[in-house]
């Protein structure tokens, strides 16, 4: 049924401040898998290992339309979206 689940929105960087943006159903199945270097392609090229911020959305459309808005923005408004809600780029998962 839909709603049930909860999906992830959510912004990477690494050691450089390169920024990624991706969904998920799992933030921390996802974060780790990045971290490990599990997933082929940018995250792990660039070593993206730092979660920067998150946002959660009970449906799947309107997670992936966020991410798509988000990934459309100039690099500006992506460090203002961080900055607002997580001003000294804490890495969020780092418990995990």
């Amino acid at each position: 049924m839909p709603g049930e689940y909860q999906y992830f929105v959510y912004i990477m960087t690494n050691k450089s401040g390169t920024l990624y943006v991706g969904v998920t159903s799992n933030i921390k199945r996802r974060v780790q898998q990045h971290r490990e270097g599990l997933i082929e392609g940018f995250t792990k090229k660039y070593k993206i290992t730092r979660l920067l911020n998150v946002e959660t959305f009970g449906h799947i459309s309107s997670a992936i339309a966020r991410e798509k808005e988000i990934k459309g923005w100039r690099r500006a408004k992506k460090v203002a979206l961080i900055q607002s809600a997580n001003p000294h780029w804490q890495d969020l998962g780092a418990e995990w």
